[in-house]
């Protein structure tokens, strides 16, 4: 028994030798290599090395190496018809297979007459505004590299056969440079080859933009002169893919900052814009102009059960100021009470201790008497306010909430009565 053990075992390991043997003698895949009298461009030889190896692998993975050996000449002729019948603009020269494990097929190309020596590229951006179309075009800059790889030094008549290269390195050069469009593309072969290529948005695209224009040292009505102008601008945005703008967001913000801030009204109160958006299929554009050399503000309010009025009840209010430094401020301000057609003239010195603080000082032209105070701002929506006027000797302390830009509530005291006051600023 253990004799015959033994020799089931000898038996066994022999044919696993012999099999193992067989399998090493077998072709088990192939190596293609292309070159021709001139340099093929690379992702075209690419292309061709992996068509001459999937015709390899069809006639010999799997075969014994010695029958391959055997009928190398009759291999090599088949190769050399098959690839000379797919090649468009080269003929086949010559076939050397080197039988193997790895078999190689070395094949040596000619090319036909004319060959292509330069690739021009001419981009259109289709349905873009020239701001989009330019930066596009930016973005597409060296995009002439992947047309030249794929068909400088190529046969004239060989470059139908490099649509399907070209088209996926160039899907690879949009996804990397300018995802947010498609693109096509038509070859006019020649020596001086021609590319048209034409991008496309891609959705979502802008639908509707909302325009805001504000600002803390100018009436916000005195805007309404540049709405027009701000909203042509913004509006080129509309059909502009969402996902372009977001990639693009602090250029544009720029351009539409510059453009405002370039009109002469601007220029003349030294007025710089800052924009902010929210890009989207719905968007949203804020603008912010402001100045460090004017104070320049018109508001009006209405007090609600103040009981000690005095015709003050319903008040508007004109500041206008010249800030001769970052911290002063000199400046003249009226208050209009249309109940009586009264108003009031007073000048003022206002000094910013820091940049939500300040001491004011005016000087009533009327009553020849001075009033003091001060504000403390708390963010953007957040004031408290104190003053004391000598005219009739009583201070006056408030906190005010700022709703929105053009609308805040205050809760106002004083030694008599506490009441609400609504301010429009305008």
């Amino acid at each position: 028994m253990r004799r015959f053990s033994a020799a089931f075992f000898a038996i066994l390991v022999f044919l696993l030798f012999v099999q193992a043997a067989e399998a090493k003698g077998t072709v088990e895949e192939i190596a293609a290599s292309v070159t021709a009298v001139s340099p093929i461009p690379a992702l075209v030889r690419q292309r061709m090395e992996t068509t001459v190896s999937a015709i390899g692998a069809q006639l010999l993975t799997g075969r014994r190496i010695s029958e391959v050996e055997a009928e190398r000449a009759q291999q090599e002729a088949i190769i050399h018809e098959v690839f000379d019948k797919v090649l468009v603009g080269y003929s086949v020269e010559s076939v050397v297979l080197t039988p193997g494990e790895t078999s190689r097929i070395e094949i040596r190309l000619v090319p036909w007459a004319d060959v292509i020596r330069a690739v021009h590229v001419n981009v259109t951006v289709e349905g873009m505004p020239p701001l989009v179309e330019e930066m596009a075009r930016r973005d597409l800059a060296d995009v002439g590299r992947v047309f030249g790889e794929g068909m400088q030094g190529l046969p004239v008549a060989a470059s139908d056969w490099t649509n399907g290269v070209l088209k996926r390195s160039l899907q690879q050069y949009m996804d990397e440079h300018l995802p947010e469009f498609r693109a096509d593309f038509d070859v006019v072969p020649g020596d001086e080859t021609r590319v048209v290529l034409t991008v496309y948005p891609r959705l979502p695209v802008v639908r509707t933009i909302d325009l805001s224009m504000r600002s803390d040292s100018i009436p916000n009505f005195t805007l309404l002169a540049h709405r027009q102008e701000m909203q042509d601008n913004v509006n080129m945005l509309i059909g502009v893919p969402v996902a372009f703008v977001e990639r693009h967001e602090a250029e544009f913000c720029e351009f539409f900052a510059s453009s405002l801030d370039a009109a002469p009204s601007f220029r003349a109160m030294d007025l710089h814009t800052a924009v902010t958006m929210r890009p989207g299929r719905d968007m949203s554009v804020m603008s912010r102009s402001d100045t460090k050399k004017y104070l320049i503000r018109l508001e009006g309010w209405v007090d609600i059960s103040h009981k000690d009025a005095n015709d003050r009840d319903l008040v508007f209010r004109f500041h206008a100021g010249k800030r001769f430094s970052p911290k002063d401020e000199f400046f003249v301000q009226t208050d209009i009470m249309p109940q009586n057609v009264r108003w009031t003239w007073e000048l003022g010195y206002a000094r910013h201790l820091a940049d939500m603080t300040r001491l004011i000082v005016r000087y009533d032209m009327r009553e020849k008497k001075f009033i003091l105070g001060g504000e403390q701002e708390f963010g953007r929506r957040w004031m408290l306010r104190y003053e004391y006027r000598w005219t009739d000797q009583m201070g006056e302390g408030a906190i005010r909430y700022r709703l929105h830009d053009f609308l805040s509530l205050e809760y106002v005291v004083d030694k008599k009565d506490n009441w609400l006051r609504v301010i429009g600023n305008f």
